[in-house]
């Protein structure tokens, strides 16, 4: 997951990035950090963010292209 797909995820969401950080149980600053490109938060918190946005109802998908895509779930 990039900084991109999770700020886009987040917006799929209509999250703020402290809702974000809540549903991962991660800092603020780490999800503020990850989001501008500054910091990759360590394996087990990228791993928890991003097992928040796809319990919320995201899906990271790539495109025939093979750049990643960001998409809610059918039936959601």
């Amino acid at each position: 997951m990039t900084p991109a797909q999770c700020r886009a995820a987040r917006g799929l969401l209509e999250w703020t990035q402290s809702q974000l950080a809540a549903a991962a149980r991660v800092g603020l600053s780490t999800v503020r950090s990850f989001e501008k490109g500054v910091h990759t938060p360590v394996t087990h918190n990228l791993t928890a963010i991003r097992t928040a946005l796809e319990s919320a109802g995201v899906e990271f998908i790539n495109d025939e292209r093979g750049d990643g895509v960001v998409r809610l779930r059918d039936g959601r």
